[in-house]
């Protein structure tokens, strides 16, 4: 059998186990290792389970994955968000859907500590979803705009999607974090002004909320130091050559720390709490990593990588053409996939085409990560949606997606413009 129908093969029988609900890691590992076995030997192909486990837990450069997503443990444990969306809420609250404009500022502050658009998600459906219905906002424009505002988690830095793309490509991580930070804000406005369009457009749809005192708002805003101190210090030092992504994951973990047991938020529970978290969702991201790169052997010995850039190449669409149906093909596998698994998948096949018609890698990083922002709010799946179904069950899908449709326009627009001037991505990491 030819390596191109053992490629196909093995595609397909990935697809087939994921559907059958086989974890991505592991059916990309099995994959991976049969397809390697058949075209080379079983027993060199089963010796590089362990190889390739070992390597990369031990890999010190993996070391930014655990470190960040503690640094978002400890942050939610800590109570931050309630801060953010607290002194958000004492300026705008008092807009027509001021309420929707605090949360998506609050995702932004949160992002901005935590780099999990699940975790963002997750947090902001009990902090601003019941804060809303109270208001008597409608359920379905609440829901959206915190499926909308948690994605703002992997785009603004730090982001374990943008870390983990970093890892893959061998693109400097610091670079790749300091690309964000431009087009996130941009986002963070974006999301802002759809809310204050749709409270325009449909006045009696959003309620107008008592406005607070300037006594309220500077005693609001007091809170906010510690989210701003920490994003400072981890992005300040990055910039700054202080530190390396990986020793940032480190420095912002302990300063989470330090600030959440200082101000009397983390104690023996919430500790142990936020450790356990970050070593399941670690776990998680590793079987992944490592059942991508088991995968990779495969794709490297049928040589795919190489046939998929010759064959996109050679249709004769430009570059931005093929771009295009690169970024076509990252919006249907959101509705299907996980944003990290798509990334890890994904990455290693389109990558070289990406180089091959000249585009800057740290600006393909931050698009690929938007567009995979728009995956986590698409139907049918949106990871987004399911985190705040669990959250709030008295939610149904169709409630959610209804109120996620005017933000999922407002990313896809967000994403024209940044794919349309890609200096909004690339300014920032070219100073340093």
């Amino acid at each position: 059998m030819s390596t191109d129908a053992v490629a196909v093969i093995g595609f397909v029988s990935l697809f087939i186990l994921m559907l059958l609900r086989v974890p991505v890691g592991m059916a990309m590992g099995l994959v991976g290792v049969a397809g390697f076995g058949y075209l080379t030997n079983y027993e060199t192909a089963l010796k590089l389970i362990g190889q390739t486990s070992m390597r990369t837990v031990t890999d010190y450069s993996f070391g930014i994955i655990p470190m960040f997503l503690l640094m978002g443990s400890f942050v939610s444990h800590a109570g931050i968000s309630r801060e953010l969306f607290r002194a958000a809420n004492a300026f705008v609250g008092h807009w027509r859907g001021g309420l929707g404009v605090a949360t998506i500022a609050a995702c932004g502050g949160f992002s901005a500590i935590c780099g999990s658009s699940v975790a963002t998600a997750a947090t902001f459906s009990a902090v601003a979803y019941p804060e809303m219905r109270r208001h008597n906002y409608p359920k379905s424009f609440a829901a959206g705009v915190i499926a909308a505002g948690g994605t703002l988690g992997i785009m603004i830095p730090p982001s374990t999607v943008l870390a983990v793309y970093g890892i893959i490509t061998q693109q400097d991580i610091g670079k790749l974090f300091i690309a964000g930070i431009l087009p996130g804000i941009f986002e963070v406005f974006v999301l802002i002004a759809t809310v204050v369009l749709i409270g325009y457009l449909k006045p009696g749809f959003l309620p107008v909320v008592r406005q607070t005192d300037w006594k309220e708002k500077m005693a609001a805003l007091r809170d906010v130091w510690a989210p701003l101190l920490l994003f400072i210090f981890v992005i300040g030092g990055l910039y700054g050559g202080l530190f390396t992504a990986t020793e940032a994951g480190g420095m912002g973990a302990g300063g989470a720390f330090i600030i959440g047991f200082l101000r009397g938020r983390l104690g023996r529970a919430e500790i142990k709490k936020s450790l356990l978290e970050a070593t399941r969702t670690s776990a998680a991201v590793f079987t992944i990593l490592i059942g991508a790169l088991l995968f990779g052997y495969f794709l490297t010995i049928t040589q795919t990588p190489q046939k998929v850039t010759e064959f996109l190449t050679s249709l004769g669409l430009g570059s931005y053409g093929v771009l295009v149906l690169i970024l076509l093909m990252y919006l249907v596998l959101g509705c299907l996939m996980d944003a990290m698994a798509m990334i890890i998948l994904t990455v290693p096949i389109v990558f070289p085409v990406i180089i091959q018609l000249g585009f800057d890698p740290i600006w393909f990083g931050v698009i690929i990560v938007m567009t995979v922002e728009i995956g986590l709010i698409h139907p049918p799946v949106g990871m987004n949606v399911f985190v705040i179904k669990s959250m709030v069950p008295e939610l149904d899908f169709t409630t959610i997606f209804k109120g996620v449709l005017p933000f999922l326009l407002a990313l896809i627009f967000t994403l024209i413009v940044i794919v349309a001037f890609p200096q909004m991505a690339t300014f920032l990491p070219s100073r340093m």
